[in-house]
């Protein structure tokens, strides 16, 4: 007779078990990615929407830019308390909270009774997307297994530029069945409400997904819940993991943790040490470029120099579509070239587009409804729109979060990430109130200016920034 038993048959069944553990995993870490998704909905979905605001409300160009920018405001707030709140409540109720608080800014948003409470309700979501921000990536580093960390870590962003190019294409499309216009009428709301409504989808998809996933283990060992813990371990890792051994790592790293505070940053002699001045350098930079304009206000951008709004919600999907590109081809070569190579060809790039653009700009004519650019330098101002998105998803736009998480010290290293996050908030919300007021004033300036940051940029990296790849993140300091 024969046997059954072979020495392959445990190593293969180790091998399913590893192999269904992973997918379970990704599955896991494709769940809590749905808030980056939202992120990028949320943070984008009012470029479509913004025409018919102004029509609706009768806005001046000032209460534009302080309507759109009021979500920052929002998102610096839930950026600041999420961690705090994620290590009190758990990971999980602050997915919920973040996805409660999307469906309540999209319905209040969609249906304000003034300009300044559906800035309120803007405010409300900006909140849900700084709690996003944060908690995806740290809930997808606690149950990812380490050799697979970086690639799920990159579902957020991913993640990010997908919810973007979403809430184009269905900007777009809702403006289509409104006769191109969102300040038309469609069914019983005009197309703008339905453009910021339509958030509720993913809101409740983000909700439904996350109560289906399980808490992370370092949570649950942070609060002596190790009988959950060790079930959420087997079914993270496998029934064969050693999940004794992962709970003993778990607790002595929270043991061992230090929690660093604002003065373990302080130096007599810059104010903050140098490394977190370069972390606060490179936060700035990637939004002084003006990308967010892009985003938040190209509809009323491309309007600006003659293009219908069909015309420039279309325009505005295209380059959404660039930035899905751009990312996928920087998550290819970050560990290949190194982020400060990817850094340096990304500002050059960004430079030389924005100049572009502010030459084809500096021929727009006329005024009111009459405004329009010359055929020729219409089209250097489309293709360096492109390409200045193109040039930052394929370098600042992955690069900075990457490069924030690895630069610092240990010892410094969560304090130092929440000032250089919150110094991009900052800066972001800065570009975003500012932006139609100097529209109004000087678009080609205001484009010469952003050419201008870039190029300091690229200065600024070259000068003052160490290249981290391949470097342990016990190495930096």
């Amino acid at each position: 007779m024969t046997s059954n038993t072979s020495p392959l048959g445990p190593a293969r069944t180790v091998a399913a078990s590893h192999a269904s553990s992973l997918r379970r995993i990704t599955g896991i870490s494709a769940a809590a990615s749905i808030g980056g998704f939202l992120f990028g909905y949320d943070s984008a979905v009012i470029n479509g929407a913004v025409t018919g605001i102004q029509h609706r409300f009768h806005l001046t160009t000032g209460q534009t830019g302080t309507i759109v920018a009021s979500a920052l405001l929002g998102s610096a707030v839930g950026a600041a308390v999420a961690g705090r709140l994620a290590d009190r409540v758990g990971r999980l109720r602050v997915m919920y909270l973040a996805a409660i608080l999307f469906t309540i800014s999209a319905l209040g948003s969609s249906m304000p009774f003034s300009a300044w409470d559906l800035g309120a309700w803007r405010v409300v979501g900006g909140v849900a997307i700084g709690l996003a921000s944060l908690i995806g990536p740290t809930y997808i580093a606690e149950v990812a297994p380490p050799d697979h960390r970086g690639r799920l870590a990159s579902f957020q962003q991913a993640a990010v530029v997908l919810g973007i190019t979403a809430s184009q294409l269905v900007n777009w499309g809702i403006a289509q069945a409104a006769d191109g216009g969102s300040e038309n009428p469609l069914g019983p709301l005009r197309a703008w409400q339905w453009m910021l409504m339509a958030a509720v989808v993913p809101a409740l998809a983000y909700l439904f997904f996350t109560l289906r996933i399980p808490e992370s283990p370092h949570f649950l060992v942070a609060k002596g819940r190790l009988h959950r813990a060790r079930a959420v371990l087997r079914d993270l890792q496998g029934t064969d993991t050693d999940s004794e051994s992962r709970i003993a790592e778990i607790q002595h790293a929270l043991r061992t943790d230090h929690k660093p505070l604002v003065r373990d940053l302080l130096s007599r002699r810059f104010g903050l040490l140098p490394i977190v001045w370069a972390g606060i350098g490179l936060a700035v930079f990637q939004q002084l470029v003006g990308i967010n304009v892009i985003f938040y206000y190209s509809s009323l951008l491309w309007q600006s120099v003659g293009v219908d709004q069909s015309g420039s919600l279309l325009i505005s999907l295209s380059t959404s579509i660039i930035n899905i590109v751009g990312t996928v081809v920087a998550m290819l070569l970050i560990d290949r070239v190194g982020r400060k190579p990817l850094a340096l060809t990304g500002s050059a790039g960004m430079a030389v587009s924005l100049a572009f653009a502010s030459w084809a700009f500096s021929y727009r004519t006329g005024s009111g409804g009459s405004l329009s650019i010359p055929d020729t330098q219409g089209t250097v101002a489309l293709i360096a729109a492109h390409a200045f998105v193109f040039f930052f998803a394929v370098s600042w736009g992955v690069v900075l979060w990457v490069m924030v998480g690895e630069m610092f010290p240990l010892r410094i290293r969560a304090a130092a990430m929440s000032v250089a996050t919150a110094a991009n908030w900052v800066a972001n919300w800065a570009v975003t109130e500012s932006f139609p007021r100097m529209s109004d004033w000087n678009l080609s300036a205001t484009y010469a200016l952003y050419a201008g940051f870039a190029l300091l940029s690229f200065v600024f990296v070259a000068a003052l920034v160490r290249e981290t790849n391949g470097r342990k993140l016990e190495e930096m300091g």
